[in-house]
């Protein structure tokens, strides 16, 4: 049971589907709600104090008086989704919103970072969007830290958070152990049946025989099972493997065959500093999804269920 939400949004004009859906799960779970909007300078660090007046677009100081204005304006913006959820704080500050999420997270010890895939005001800070990726904003947040973090694309009916279906990628990466624990947990928490999902590449170079094809997808379900081991104890579960080309396409398609509400996914590490950075497929699937994607960027991560 999550007791802390943390939502960060640049959006002060509408409401922000991260933190719409943030409050849903923040009521649906009575945990306090953490809104943060970080002012985000177009310049380096020694000009960083300089930020963009969000109506005039002007550049001007991010004294206190400007924060507080725009702390009103979020707040004002934010009303309609937070009524039903009384207990909720909202903050503005200058900074990398990146880093200013983790440091409220990690100060206020929160058991869930929610953001969204792109910042909605990339042109304003001169951010070129690249397909497919989910902005500086959620990568730095995943690449960082500890505990899990669900990207959200869009608003999803309050009946859709239930996660009664929910799919967890497996690759066999130590990040996607990590990702079935906190998959399981959550579908024990939710009573929900959990789809473990693995693609099977299909080589671009030859074909690939229906004979063979078959042998591994047997081979490998029964892999998948051998790498849950008791896991999945009193989950109900299916084991999917499809052939492919593309992860991002097959969970997807897997996802909107299956009615999925919530996809799990682990972030892939890099053996450098104990750094943990964002995979194509991760990034790919976040970026696009109609349901939530909870990424789990380490093991501690893992026990954290939703």
């Amino acid at each position: 049971m999550y007791k802390k939400l943390l939502v960060a949004t640049d959006d002060l004009t509408a409401r922000d589907a991260p933190v719409v859906v943030a409050a849903q799960l923040a009521a649906q779970y009575k945990a306090r709600l953490l809104i943060l909007h970080a002012l985000e300078s177009p310049y380096s660090a020694h000009t960083r104090h300089i930020v963009k007046h969000f109506k005039t677009g002007e550049e001007i100081l991010g004294s206190t008086e400007y924060v507080d204005v725009v702390k009103q304006e979020l707040t004002k913006a934010c009303a309609e989704a937070l009524q039903p959820h009384g207990d909720y704080e909202v903050k503005v500050t200058p900074g990398v919103p990146w880093e200013e999420i983790l440091r409220w997270a990690r100060s206020q010890k929160v058991d869930l970072v929610i953001v969204g895939p792109h910042s909605k005001r990339a042109e304003e800070k001169g951010v070129v969007r690249v397909r497919g990726a989910i902005g500086s904003t959620a990568e730095g947040v995943i690449m960082h830290e500890r505990y899990p973090v669900m990207i959200v694309n869009r608003v999803v009916p309050a009946d859709k958070l239930q996660f009664r279906k929910i799919m967890v990628c497996v690759d066999f990466s130590k990040a996607s152990e990590s990702a079935l624990q906190f998959a399981a947990l959550t579908a024990r928490e939710h009573n929900s049946k959990l789809v473990v999902f693995h693609m099977v590449p299909v080589p671009g170079s030859r074909t690939y025989p229906q004979e063979e094809l078959e042998r591994d997808i047997v081979r490998l379900k029964e892999k998948l099972r051998k790498f849950a081991g008791d896991t999945l104890e009193e989950v109900e579960h299916e084991w999917v493997v499809w052939e492919g080309t593309s992860p991002r396409v097959e969970i997807l398609k897997s996802a909107r065959e299956r009615d999925i509400e919530l996809i799990v996914m682990g972030s892939h590490e890099k053996e450098k500093e104990d750094r943990w950075y964002v995979g194509s497929a991760v990034e790919q699937v976040s970026s696009r999804s109609i349901c939530p994607v909870v990424v789990v960027t380490k093991p501690r991560a893992a026990a954290h269920g939703l």
